[in-house]
């Protein structure tokens, strides 16, 4: 299994730094990352966050394709119902010629109202929106009119679909799916058949939410603080828009308790080796090549997050290889 850093360029107010700073910091972890073995760095999207949520992760990619030589490149995910498929496959195509054919595509339907509201686009048909941008991505690279072509002969999508339904629709489209929950192989792998792949073609990867250490106990009170934050304001944004309430903020002691499940339910702040088992026991059985994990959590100060970055490659990857 395969491990990858996991970045959103968050700038939080009660945190806030130099943007130009943060973003070449980011650059420079990356470079760390691969320095240190890592096989994949991912970006993520959002829109109107108050703490500048990345928000254009293929113009971000093209920067770090240009810094690094080895690792991939992923988006995890991309928010595909708010741009043409035009506008994703040329600007991927500009990602994997630069990056000599590192690029992974991650698409996901998103969630938020507001979000859909900026870009005009229609919240009720994401899904089927986002499984024709995969067909759609497919046909125009696969057209000799798209010049210059992607390096890759067949770039790598990853449907960021989450659940038995969305492990189907994946299976059907012929695509990756992005979630390292072995629970979901099997309607992935049925729905292949049933769309007429090949099952053999199942690929898997996603993240996990962690922070590995060597002193839980006595890094738990800080890292703590930008977790709940993090959390916090997803649970917020989520609602953004709409007439349901705000969410209660999380207990983050309650949160780390609970195994691995869900995408914001659980949050394993442990050994390194605590969590290797965990890993290997929740993807068992299924065809997961790659797990990625937060290089930092919104707002954290440079050194924790070189720190972390050093402990997932230099400690939890030879664990999980």
């Amino acid at each position: 299994m395969q491990v990858g850093l996991y970045f959103d360029l968050r700038n939080p107010p009660g945190w806030r730094q130099d943007w130009s700073r943060l973003y070449g910091f980011t650059l420079e972890m990356m470079e760390e990352a691969e320095r240190l073995g890592a096989h994949s760095v991912w970006v993520t999207e959002h829109h109107q966050f108050e703490d500048g949520y990345l928000t254009q992760p293929l113009t971000f990619l093209s920067a770090a394709a240009a810094r690094t030589k080895r690792v991939r490149l992923g988006t995890a995910i991309l928010l595909a119902p708010l741009r043409q498929a035009i506008q994703i496959a040329e600007e991927a195509t500009v990602v994997d010629i630069i990056s000599s054919g590192r690029l992974d595509v991650g698409l996901g339907a998103g969630y938020r109202k507001p979000e859909f509201d900026l870009f005009r686009a229609d919240p009720s048909k994401r899904y089927t929106t986002t499984d024709s941008r995969a067909r759609e991505l497919r046909q125009i690279w696969s057209d000799p009119r798209h010049m210059p072509q992607p390096v890759q002969k067949r770039l790598p999508i990853w449907m960021g679909y989450q659940g038995p339904k969305g492990a189907r629709r994946a299976g059907l489209l012929g695509e990756g799916l992005l979630s390292p929950n072995a629970a979901l192989y099997e309607p992935y792998r049925q729905a292949l058949i049933e769309g007429g792949h090949d099952p053999k073609s199942a690929r898997m990867a996603g993240a996990i939410h962690c922070w590995p250490t060597d002193d839980p106990e006595g890094d738990w009170p800080v890292v703590k603080k930008y977790f709940a934050y993090q959390t916090d304001s997803y649970r917020r944004y989520s609602v953004e828009g709409t007439e349901q309430p705000v969410p209660r903020p999380i207990d983050p002691d309650k949160v780390r308790a609970r195994e691995i499940g869900g995408i914001l339910g659980y949050f394993l702040h442990d050994t390194p080796e605590v969590i290797a088992r965990k890993i290997k026991a929740y993807t068992a059985g299924a065809p997961v090549e790659a797990v990625y994990f937060w290089a930092s959590l919104a707002g954290m100060p440079e050194a924790m997050v070189a720190k972390n970055v050093q402990t997932i490659c230099n400690k939890l990857r030879p664990l999980l290889a």
